[in-house]
């Protein structure tokens, strides 16, 4: 058939409310964004793609539900997409701070002069809980800017192969916010995307780490939360 055809179906695999698109000819990232009342940022988000991505005929795309949104902030999502992603990324590992209150600037301040770190802040990312950050505001540090190694592992080896992202939070003690959850949720589907990994890349630091550490807490919901990246990613 000529023209634009619009056609959207409800998955059989799909979450609450959540439906799934599938792009038609002369369809575009912002008409179907538009389409479902969404911002480009937001559509692109939820689907781990930049918004200048050119859709294809065929391709599936998810549309979050309205309880979804937002997701990655505009500035966070351009600070991902204009990195030159290295290819040696083979893994994103979670992390607590094991503190209640931090931001970018302590915590890196912290490693530069407590814990001698040239290169400051130890992680890739931070995502806060209300005490010194926005509650599930996503920092992206200087690692991730410039792909540095991270110095959030034991072993430098590991360090050159793994992204940190760390929660703001004590989790042995109480569990991550509804916020902090979603936005870890939004960043490691977007970074799993822009570095080509999937869900067995994501691991806790407990999970990786050659010397035993209780990273990111007893608290924090390791099943349910990969569970639902597995899930997302069928």
């Amino acid at each position: 058939m000529g023209g634009c055809v619009l056609v959207w179906l409800v998955s059989v695999g799909t979450l609450g409310a959540e439906q799934t698109y599938v792009v038609k000819r002369n369809d575009t990232l912002y008409g179907i964004a538009r389409q479902f009342k969404l911002t480009p940022a937001q559509l692109a988000a939820r689907n781990g793609i930049s918004r200048n991505t050119k859709v294809i005929i065929g391709q599936k795309l998810v549309i979050p539900a309205k309880e979804t949104v937002p997701l990655l902030s505009a500035p966070v999502q351009r600070a991902i997409d204009a990195a030159q992603v290295s290819p040696r990324w083979k893994y994103v590992v979670l992390h607590h701070s094991g503190v209640d209150e931090g931001s970018l600037k302590s915590l890196d301040r912290y490693h530069r002069e407590e814990r001698h770190m040239e290169n400051g802040l130890a992680y890739h990312f931070l995502i806060g809980n209300g005490n010194g950050m926005g509650d599930g505001e996503i920092a992206v540090g200087n690692r991730w800017h410039e792909q540095l190694d991270g110095g959030h592992l034991r072993e430098e080896s590991q360090n050159k192969v793994a992204l940190g992202i760390c929660l703001i939070g004590n989790f042995d003690e109480t569990k991550p916010t509804e916020k902090q959850m979603r936005s870890l949720e939004n960043l490691v589907r977007v970074l799993m995307k822009r570095c080509g990994l999937s869900v067995s890349a994501v691991k806790t630091h407990q999970q990786i780490n050659v010397v035993h550490t209780r990273c990111p807490g007893t608290k924090f919901p390791e099943s349910s939360f990969l569970a639902k990246l597995k899930k997302t990613e069928q």
